[in-house]
């Protein structure tokens, strides 16, 4: 069908007609969308454990290779690094090319980092192969939340794009599982394998289900967009156009100075320091919660045992907030939930003596801070325009993940330097109480852009 070929007119208002984003806010959720929003699903759930293999991983490196907590932290933090650079640079190009061709490319560094993972024989080997990765995860993550914002309507999405961010803890549930059986027959390289024959396996599950973007089609008007358009909303159920949305006459630019300009600016940063700070405190409990639990005597199977739960509650935190935001404002209840997150956090730092006490801190606190990360990805989503959604969604999530590098290294020298669990514990959550402040003040910033009082 061709660009200009005659269709049949949508039996929609005009503004639906020549607006598809009102077709789909408006509609029930079809077969596709609900198909597409499973597939990011999958998508983040790969995420999840591609982020957390070195946490299961980390202290069969270190026996090996004899490296001390500091220098483990370097080594975590690896992929963080990655993220926060491919989140920045890919979320722009998602929303350049299209969502669509940034999740394939993604998928195959992703691929890549984790088989050459396996192969590692250094230090620095495994730090360049963890960087790959995480570039891959960083592109993946903000192409997916503008991924899922754009195919739900405009009732549940808010819950799409959380039900979206619960993906990673389940993902981190199901990989750390096998994780801990591979580790129990298997070196700790056993992981990486498995984590690229997965990752690998995505690119027929993005083929097949995740077709483009409708919004990103309709703004950016690549050839064939509007038989691209067409396709999809017939798959939905819904009538063809008979043409492309009307361009605005200021259209928002795809790149960091709309996203920088008085317009987005407080918006942009306020966004930036409460997810940065919050991520430091979320990376601080995933990624030294095996570290831990081994120091403390237990194996290292044992260790992704607690891990595992902190995931589980992770996961129950996230689909608690998404049921919860469907009837209480967002940033409220993100307000709470990152108070309590500092509280749960400190409480870690109590130390316990055994692997069921451990388990059910962990399965809590994890409830906590999973849902401040997720209710952060829904806030991100709805916040910027679909001009520059991806993009946005990048820069923030991008600069933010330096939290998420630093919050390893940062308590791998605090231990160094003879502070204590408690110590540590209570420094390093101190950053989800700094987070619930900038969404106290982003809620006029919000009011004032687009009337989202109630957000």
């Amino acid at each position: 069908m061709s660009d200009t070929q005659e269709l049949k007119p949508s039996a929609a208002t005009d503004m639906q007609l020549s607006e598809p984003k009102h077709i789909l806010d408006q509609s029930a959720m079809s077969r596709l969308q609900i198909v597409a929003v499973a597939a990011c699903i999958l998508l983040n759930a790969l995420d999840g454990f591609d982020v957390l293999a070195i946490s299961f991983a980390s202290p069969g490196i270190a026996g090996e290779w004899g490296i001390n907590r500091a220098e483990l932290g370097i080594v975590l933090a690896a992929e963080l690094i990655g993220m926060a650079i491919g989140s920045v640079i890919l979320g722009n190009v998602a929303d350049r090319i299209g969502r669509r061709p940034t999740i394939f490319f993604c998928l195959v560094l992703m691929t890549a980092g984790m088989y050459c993972a396996s192969l590692a024989a250094s230090v620095n080997i495994l730090l360049i192969t963890r960087l790959i990765t995480g570039l891959g995860i960083g592109g993946m993550l903000a192409s997916t939340n503008a991924m899922t914002a754009e195919f739900s309507n405009a009732k549940y999405r808010n819950l799409a794009v959380i039900l979206m961010a619960a993906g990673y803890p389940m993902g981190a549930i199901i990989g750390g599982s096998v994780s801990t059986h591979l580790l129990e027959i298997y070196d700790w390289r056993a992981i990486f394998v498995f984590g690229a024959i997965v990752s690998g396996s995505f690119v027929f599950i993005v083929w097949a289900a995740l077709p483009e973007s409708i919004e990103y089609l309709a703004s950016k008007r690549p050839k064939n967009a509007l038989a691209r358009i067409n396709k999809t909303l017939l798959s939905m159920g819904h009538q063809a156009l008979a043409q492309l949305p009307t361009v605005k006459a200021k259209e928002e630019k795809s790149n960091y100075s709309t996203l920088f300009s008085n317009k987005y600016r407080a918006l942009t940063l306020l966004l930036i320091l409460g997810y940065f700070m919050h991520i430091m405190t979320f990376y601080y409990i995933l990624k030294w919660i095996p570290k831990i639990v081994v120091d403390m005597g237990y194996a290292a199977s044992s260790a992704g045992t607690v891990l595992i739960w902190a995931n589980v509650g992770g996961a129950l935190g996230a689909l608690t907030l998404g049921l919860i935001s469907t009837r209480i404002s967002l940033t409220k209840l993100l307000i709470i939930m990152l108070g309590l997150a500092f509280m749960m956090v400190s409480a870690f730092g109590l130390g316990y003596e055994n692997i069921t006490q451990l388990s059910t801190i962990a399965a809590m606190t994890g409830f906590f801070t999973n849902a401040g990360v997720v209710g952060f990805y829904a806030l991100i989503a709805s916040s910027f325009p679909a001009e520059i959604r991806a993009g946005g969604t990048g820069v923030v999530i991008g600069m933010g993940r330096g939290g998420a590098a630093l919050g390893p290294v940062i308590a791998g020298f605090l231990f160094v330097s003879g502070m204590s669990l408690l110590a540590v514990s209570i420094v390093m959550a101190a950053g989800a109480a700094i987070a619930a402040a900038a969404i106290f003040f982003l809620r006029p910033v919000l009011a004032r852009l687009n009337g989202a009082a109630s957000i």
